[in-house]
């Protein structure tokens, strides 16, 4: 890891904007952390379409939109391409889609397990996600009403933050060269 602290990059797929916003949170919650600002810790956030190098940092946190209980193609894409720098280095996996209250799916994507493997992942978390329609195409409206699907904003940005804190306490410890403090989660 580089000496001023590991670089962190936070990538996602994200199909209307949410889960690019959940990345975006994620990546400032990981610099603001007390972890994170005690290491040194700088995080990028950059759209898993820019097609963004792990090899250039020390750490990544991947992630996707998740739509029909699969990541999108863009962030499948990503994993496989980079399979390699991926597992070389500390990476979580982030998905992002569950809609209403109580979260629905309740279920990972399917495709999780497969992807957490490739990628070598440490961890993978489902956050819920957002659904507006005014941001929808007409056959996702159709979609959604014909579901009856709850429109609204879900995330949980008070998860995402204690996430981030999990994320750079393990990351400080590798920089360190120290066992984790152990963080409490949620729930």
């Amino acid at each position: 890891m580089s000496t001023d602290g590991p670089h962190v990059l936070v990538t996602a797929a994200s199909k209307h904007g949410a889960t690019m916003e959940i990345a975006e949170h994620l990546a400032r919650a990981l610099e603001q952390s007390a972890a994170g600002m005690r290491c040194g810790l700088v995080a990028t956030s950059i759209p898993v379409e820019r097609g963004p190098d792990p090899a250039q940092y020390d750490a990544v946190v991947l992630g996707s939109a998740v739509y029909v209980g699969r990541w999108l193609e863009p962030a499948r894409h990503y994993a496989a391409e980079h399979a390699a720098a991926l597992r070389a280095r500390p990476v979580w996996l982030l998905s992002s889609g569950p809609i209403g209250e109580p979260p629905f799916p309740a279920d990972e994507p399917h495709d999780a397990e497969s992807l957490r493997s490739l990628a070598g992942a440490r961890a993978h978390r489902v956050f819920p996600g957002r659904l507006d329609k005014h941001l929808l195409g007409i056959g996702e409206r159709a979609m959604v009403t014909a579901m009856r699907a709850p429109v609204g904003d879900f995330r949980d940005w008070g998860a995402l933050g204690a996430w981030a804190e999990e994320i750079a306490e393990e990351l400080a410890a590798l920089a360190l060269g120290t066992p984790a403090v152990p963080v409490a989660s949620p729930g």
